[in-house]
This record gives structure tokens, C-alpha cells and sequence, in this order.
């Protein structure tokens, strides 16, 4: 992401062994973002829990690992921030929810173990919508999350406070949870780069899980090799390669309807990736149903998060708001018969699709069909038709963002079928997409 005025802050998390190697040191990093932190998260509260004295501790540590020679990993002293509904020892592990909100983490989630284990520095928790069952981020409990680019707009979620964060320069990448679209949506709104490694890439031990056929955890980044870095250190092991068979771009007419700027943007993109050399050919996928198969995604996910989150239900039903009371009812009601036809048509779908991409190395969609709305205005029903179809593939999917409209971010969503591929792709084709603007109040 290009336009940040500060040089620390403009490195992401590749270009800070750089700096280091030029003088700076994690401390200086370190400050540099509880700095920003402190002065510009007001304005959108993306932060929910700051462990300042945490983070100072472990930038400490990594100086002297950078100045011995000695770091961990490319991404020792990186400042990342965390998702509120994985679990960061010694902060409140709320999932968005009021119920927990006494929920202290005894230990670290296993990729947040993991992330220390490589050297990063844990800023704190970030904003979510309520139990990951939702894509506003308009939160009663956390506070409403803004969207960096224009106040009074939703930053998309769940993973809304993690892709605002990374837009705004609060943290140098984030991790969030991805269900039906989760990091990629936000990141879609928010214009910054949302990965969503294989399903199991990324353990999901220590996170509060709204479905547990379907979450995977997730990285929010300024750039793909920012947030390839990141996932390497939670443990996705995947060479990146290509392969050089052509990309499939998913013939949408009938199946989702797009913004006019979304589609506009989408077909000139399409034809700049063309001109850049890239082989490109339209696929049609006989009776795929988008909105059937997201409709499946949520009932699967209202069905196993009310059991998630059954015994805090029974103990403090006040702790939730109406709203999602309401979507986890609706959850019990259904009948064994069609929770068993949402997860066939699931398993339907992923042999079909992946059959028929098979001469493919990926499949090319707009990342969400609108741009990010205002809280005030309705809530599309469609924002994650594109997106929950990594989610059924159980496949790696990367949201890059490619250029707005009216000031507001547009993205492109990449699904491939290892992680390497996927991240060898996001990382090409972001060469050839336009770089991603940084809000105006943030730069």
C-alpha cells in the first residue's frame, strides 16, 4: 500500500528488515504505531485492548535479536494486532460478545503462539461484529467500527476491526477469521489485502468458532507478500509456484448481481490483466446457485454457533443482543433434514466446481458485488455470495484490492487450490493492479 508519510509505517512487514538494517529498531516500530494507535483510533475503534506494555517488551527483545544477527523469522518485530474472537493471553477473549466479557484468555491461540514463536509484537484485540455472524461491525458491545475510508460507512465484516486497522497504518498486518468471507469482505471495503489460507492451514485451536465446518483464520496486509509472510508464521507451508495454465474468470450473469461500479471496474481490470499477458478464459458453471449456496453457509454456521455458544446462552441470554439471539433461535429450529441438505449441497458443489476448473490454476471474481454502504442504509444480502465459495472449496482465496470508485476501495478475489499457488498468483497479479489508496486522515 503506497501513501503513508512515515517510512516505518510504509514498510508494512517486508520492508521492516530494511529499516532495521538501516538503524530503526522494533522499539522505534513499535512506538511509531502506539503512537498512531493512540491518536487515530478514536475516530474509527478498530482497537478494543491494548497491551502496551507487552508490546514494548517483545520490541525490546527483538532489538536485541536484530542487532546480534540473530532474528527469528522476516517477521521478528512486526506489530500485529488480533481478531477479539482469537484468543491473546492476558486480554479479554469477548468473540464481540457482552457475555464474555469477563472472558480472559489464560493462553495464547495456537497461530498467536505461533506468531510470538517467529518474533512478531502483539499490539492487543481488535473490533469484530458480534459472535462473527455478521458483515456491518456495527457493534453494540465493542463500539461501532468505521470504515477508514469515509465516516458513517461499514468496514465490512466480521473481520471489520482487523482490515480498518491495516487501512488506517494502526498494526502492520492483522489476523482475522474467515466463514463465508469474513477477512476478504473487509478487506474488499477497506482496501487493504485479505488472505484466507486453506481450510486447517491455520489452527484455529483458541478460537471462538462460529462454525466449525467452515471458519478458517485469516491475514489482513498492505501487500500479498506481507500477508503470505504472516501466514508462513502461523504455519501455512506452501512454496509459492505457478503453474502457467490460464485463469478462469467466473461467468456471474445470472448468478450475482453486481454494482454497476463493481462490474465497470471488474471488466477493466479483466482487460488490463489481459493486456499485461495474463491467459484468461470465461467459465459458466451450470446450475450454480450463489445465493443458495450462502444461504446453506449461514444456516450451517446459525446451526453451530448456537451450540457454540449454548451454555453462555442459557447462563446470560442479555449478554447477546436480540439480533443474534434471534439468528441462533433460527439455527435451533432447524430440523436434522435440512442442516443435512445444507451440508450436501456443500459437498455437491465443491466436487463440481473443482472438476470443472480443474485445467485451471484459479478462478478471478470481483471480491464482493458493492463497495462499502453506509450504516444508516439497507445491508445487501448478497455481499458474501463471492466470497463463501473459498469457504465451500475449503480452498486458499485472496482479496486484492484494485482501484474504487467514488473514493471507495474496489477489490479482486483470487481463489486457487494450494496455498502456493495462491500466493504466487495474488503476488503477480497485484504487479498489475493499481495500488491501494490509504485514507485520507491516515496518511
Amino acid at each position: 500500500m503506497a501513501g503513508f508519510s512515515d517510512p516505518i509505517i510504509a514498510a508494512g512487514v517486508a520492508g521492516l528488515p530494511a529499516l532495521y538494517a538501516a538503524g530503526v529498531s522494533p522499539v522505534d516500530v513499535t512506538e511509531a504505531y502506539l503512537d498512531r494507535i493512540e491518536r487515530l483510533n478514536p475516530a474509527i475503534k478498530a482497537v478494543v485492548e491494548l497491551d502496551a506494555a507487552g508490546a514494548r517488551a517483545e520490541a525490546r527483545a527483538s532489538a536485541l535479536r536484530w542487532a546480534a544477527g540473530t532474528p527469528l523469522s522476516p517477521i521478528d518485530g512486526a506489530p500485529i494486532a488480533v481478531k477479539a474472537n482469537i484468543a491473546v493471553e492476558g486480554l479479554v477473549h469477548s468473540a464481540g460478545i457482552k457475555a464474555y466479557a469477563r472472558n480472559v484468555a489464560p493462553a495464547d491461540a495456537a497461530c498467536v503462539a505461533q506468531l510470538r514463536a517467529a518474533g512478531a509484537v502483539i499490539l492487543g484485540t481488535l473490533n469484530m461484529h458480534e459472535a462473527a455472524l455478521g458483515a456491518t461491525n456495527d457493534n453494540v458491545f465493542l463500539g461501532r467500527c468505521e470504515n477508514p475510508h469515509r465516516a458513517g460507512f461499514t468496514p465490512g465484516g466480521s473481520s471489520g476491526g482487523s482490515a480498518a486497522a491495516v487501512a488506517a497504518g494502526l498494526c502492520a498486518a492483522a489476523l482475522g477469521t474467515d466463514t463465508m468471507g469474513s477477512v476478504r469482505l473487509p478487506s474488499s471495503y477497506c482496501g487493504v489485502v485479505g488472505y484466507k489460507p486453506a481450510l486447517g492451514a491455520i489452527a484455529t485451536d483458541g478460537v471462538t468458532a462460529l462454525s466449525w465446518t467452515l471458519d478458517h483464520v485469516g491475514v489482513h496486509a498492505r501487500s500479498a507478500t506481507d500477508a503470505a509472510l504472516v501466514a508462513q508464521a502461523c504455519g501455512v507451508d506452501a512454496p509459492a509456484t505457478l503453474d502457467g495454465r490460464p485463469l478462469a474468470v467466473l461467468d456471474l450473469d445470472g448468478l450475482v448481481k453486481l454494482e454497476p461500479a463493481v462490474a465497470d471496474n471488474f471488466a477493466r481490470t479483466l482487460d488490463a490483466l489481459t493486456a499485461a499477458g495474463w491467459r484468461i478464459e470465461k467459465l459458466r458453471i451450470d446450475d450454480l446457485d450463489l445465493g443458495a449456496l450462502r444461504r446453506a453457509g449461514l444456516l450451517i454456521s446459525e446451526v453451530e454457533g448456537g451450540v457454540e455458544h449454548r451454555r453462555a446462552l442459557a447462563l446470560d441470554p442479555e449478554g447477546f443482543t436480540p439480533e443474534l439471539r434471534s439468528l441462533l433461535a433460527w439455527g435451533a429450529r432447524q430440523t436434522p433434514a435440512k442442516l443435512a441438505e445444507a451440508y450436501r449441497l456443500l459437498a455437491e458443489t465443491w466436487r463440481t466446481i473443482r472438476a470443472v476448473t480443474a485445467p485451471y490454476a484459479g478462478l478471478l471474481t470481483p471480491t464482493t458485488p458493492q463497495h462499502a454502504f453506509a450504516f444508516d442504509g439497507p445491508v445487501p444480502a448478497n455481499q458474501a455470495d463471492l466470497t463463501a465459495l473459498g469457504n465451500v472449496l475449503a480452498a486458499p482465496a485472496f482479496a486484492l484490492p484494485a482501484g474504487d470508485a467514488d473514493g471507495l476501495p474496489l477489490s479482486l478475489q483470487v481463489i486457487a487450490w494450494t496455498d502456493g499457488a495462491a500466493q504466487a498468483l495474488a503476488a503477480r497479479l497485484a504487479e498489475a493492479l493499481p495500488p491501494a489508496t490509504v485514507p485520507e486522515a491516515f496518511r
